[in-house]
Formats: C-alpha cells, structure tokens, sequence
C-alpha cells in the first residue's frame, strides 16, 4: 500500500487562496489535508472547516505551525505547502517515487510563479539552477520528507523567518534533496508588493544575514518593513 502523505498548510488571513490550495491537494488518494492557524481573522478557518479536512490551531509563526501539523500528521510522508501555491495534478506519485529512491532525504518541486510579468521567469531560473546546484529549495516549493527523516533532524527550528534555509542546513548532510521539474504554482504576490528586483536583493541580504549569525528576529523586521 502506498504511504500515506500529510500535506500540512500553515495559515495566517489565507481567505483568498486556502480553498484552491485544499483542492489542489484534495483529487489524490492517500493523502491527509491538515490547516494549521496561527490567529487569523479573516474567514480562513470557517472556509478550511467547510471542506472537511482537519483543522488545527497554533502559536503564530511558520515554523509553529509546521512542526505544530507535523506532529498531528498521521502520514508517513510529510508535505509541507504554502496558503498560496497549488501542487501539480499527480503530485503524490512524484513524491513517493522520489522517496523511494536511494539516498534521497528530501525534495521539492519547480517554481512557476502565476504572473506574465518577463523578470519572474528570471526569478523561477534562478530559483531552478540554486535548487540543482545547491540543493536549497525554499518553502514556496513545497519541501517533502518522510516524517522519520523530519524527526530525526529536530523539525523546523523555531525561529521567525528562513526556517526552510535551516532545515535545508540540517537535511543535506543525511543524503540528496531532489529537485522535481514538475512546477508548483505560486502567487507573484510578494514580488509584486515590493518589487520583482527590491524583493529578489532582499532575499540574497537576508540569507547573508542569517549566514553572518544576524537574528532572525532582527531580519523578520527588515523584511516586515514597509520601506523595505
């Protein structure tokens, strides 16, 4: 019998996207949907209640609420998926394929950012060759390990920003993370609210940030900063 995957979907204000992502999760078998809420207060929860998946509340914060579903999850595959990105048509038979391979750890799938704008098919290639060459998809790729795996490198850590950077640290010394070329789709909303190239500098300042030892904390707020 094919392992069961949980795809868990952090939530914060989501009215607008949870429903597509849920069925965009929904046509597959084997498969437990869990929401995870971290205090909104828009109509995230009453929609996700509405569709008959598991609901669940947390303490604010991405990492919370992830580590929060994985310990809920009942699979044996855990997928991890933004509000705002919707998984391809046959995801969960890449996923257990890719699983199965040797010295796989983890994967996760291409970027397709879901705009026309030229300078996001610059950002979905970069996003292409630094997860091939570095092994380091980001979150909005919708990461998958089996929930052992995720076990034994000790979750998401619990900080405010780049916990897909971390757990990206802590899984490549156990073995490969593969790189699916079927795409995800994601909302160009980030790189339109502040600008395709401000928003593409930003992300490069903030990795060298956390890797010089900078705060999380301290760069959530440069992040969160609306003159940023």
């Amino acid at each position: 019998m094919n392992a069961q995957i949980s795809i868990i979907i952090p939530t914060l204000n989501e009215a607008d996207n949870i429903k597509e992502a849920i069925i965009s999760s929904q046509s597959s078998s084997n498969v437990e949907i869990i929401v995870v809420d971290g205090g909104s207060k828009d109509e995230t929860l009453l929609i996700a209640k509405s569709l008959n998946i598991k609901v669940i509340i947390s303490p604010p914060g991405r990492a919370n609420q992830m580590n929060t579903g994985a310990m809920a999850a009942s699979g044996e595959i855990l997928l991890f998926l933004h509000a705002d990105t919707r998984l391809p048509t046959n995801f969960e038979q890449m996923i257990r394929t890719t699983l199965a391979k040797p010295g796989i750890v983890a994967g996760a799938f291409a970027l397709r950012i879901n705009a026309p704008n030229w300078g996001l098919r610059l950002v979905e290639f970069g996003v292409k060759w630094r997860s091939h060459l570095w092994q380091m998809p980001y979150g909005d790729q919708a990461i998958f390990l089996t929930k052992d795996v995720f076990q034994q490198v000790g979750n998401f850590p619990p900080i405010s920003i780049m916990e897909d950077f971390a757990m990206m640290r802590k899984l490549k010394p156990l073995g490969k993370i593969y790189l699916l070329p079927t795409p995800v789709i994601t909302s160009p909303r980030r790189w339109l609210k502040k600008g395709i190239i401000q928003t593409t500098i930003l992300n490069q300042i903030i990795v060298i940030a956390y890797l010089l030892g900078i705060s999380p904390t301290q760069i959530r707020n440069w992040y969160s900063s609306p003159k940023s």
